[in-house]
C-alpha cells in the first residue's frame, strides 16, 4: 500500500454538487421565511444584507487569526444577525434550520461522483484511514455527509468553517494533522482544485493526487500534484492505488 493515511477534498473529489446562491428565487423565499419569525425584509435588502455581514464576519475572522493566510466563516452567525438586525432574538435550532433551508433551496443536484463508494471501500479494505479536510460550512456539510453515507468512512474530518481557516493555508492542513496524530510521509491529498488541494499539499510538504471534474478551476501554472487524473474517472485513482 502506497499511503497510511488518504485525506479527501470533498466537493468535487467525492461529491458532485451544483448550488448557486444567488438565485432571485432563493432570496424571495428566504425572505418569506424570516419575515415568519418576525424579521421583515425585501429580498434584495435580505441578499445585500447577507453579503455585508459575510464581509463583517470576515473581517473579525482576520482580526481574530492574522497567522492565517486563508481563512473561512461560520455562515450561521451571519443567518443569526439577520435576524438581530429586525430586532428579532431566534433560537439556535431556528437558525440551524434557516441554514438547512437555505442550502437545501440552492442546491440544484448532489450525488457521490461514480466509483467514489469502491474507492473508500478498497482504501479500507486494505488497511488505510481516511480523512476529511474540506473548504466547507459544517451547517451544510455535516447533512450532507450523513445523506450520502460518506460519514462512517471518515477517521477524522476538519471542516473549515469550524477552524476559521481553509487551504490551501498549511496551518489548515497542521490542525488535521496535529489532531489525528498523521505524519507526512505517510499521507496524500485528493482534490480536484490545483492550488487549494494540490498546492496546498505541496506546500505542506505531502504527495497529493489530482483529478479534473466540471466545476475544478482552471490550471493555472504548473500542476504539482504526484498523480493525475483528468477525465474525472475515480476508478482510475483506485487502479494507481491498489492496480
Amino acid at each position: 500500500m502506497k499511503y497510511k493515511n488518504y485525506i479527501f477534498d470533498l466537493y468535487g473529489t467525492l461529491i458532485d454538487i451544483n448550488t448557486n446562491e444567488w438565485d432571485i428565487q432563493l432570496w424571495k423565499k428566504m425572505a418569506i421565511l424570516y419575515g415568519y419569525y418576525g424579521a421583515d425584509y425585501t429580498y434584495k435588502e435580505l441578499g445585500k444584507a447577507y453579503g455585508e455581514l459575510i464581509d463583517k464576519e470576515k473581517k473579525a475572522v482576520r482580526r481574530r487569526h492574522p497567522e492565517y493566510t486563508v481563512i473561512d466563516i461560520k455562515i450561521e452567525k451571519v443567518f443569526r444577525r439577520l435576524f438581530i438586525k429586525k430586532g428579532v432574538k431566534p433560537k439556535k435550532a431556528t437558525v440551524l434550520e434557516v441554514c438547512e433551508v437555505f442550502r437545501c433551496f440552492s442546491t440544484k443536484y448532489i450525488k457521490l461522483y461514480d466509483g467514489v463508494t469502491e474507492l473508500l471501500d478498497t482504501i479500507k479494505a486494505n488497511g488505510g484511514r481516511v480523512f476529511l479536510l474540506s473548504n466547507a460550512q459544517r451547517t451544510f456539510t455535516e447533512n450532507e455527509l450523513n445523506m450520502l453515507k460518506l460519514t462512517p468512512y471518515f477517521d477524522g474530518i476538519c471542516i473549515s468553517s469550524d477552524e476559521e481557516c481553509s487551504k490551501p493555508d498549511p496551518h489548515y492542513f497542521q490542525i488535521l494533522f496535529d489532531r489525528c496524530g498523521l505524519k507526512k510521509e505517510e499521507s496524500v491529498m485528493v482534490g480536484n482544485d490545483c492550488l487549494s488541494d494540490i498546492g496546498g499539499a505541496a506546500d505542506f510538504g505531502i504527495d497529493s493526487i489530482y483529478i479534473h471534474q466540471s466545476i475544478s478551476p482552471e490550471i493555472d501554472g504548473k500542476l504539482r500534484s504526484t498523480f493525475a487524473v483528468m477525465d474525472g474517472d475515480v476508478h482510475k485513482i483506485t487502479e494507481y492505488l491498489f492496480g
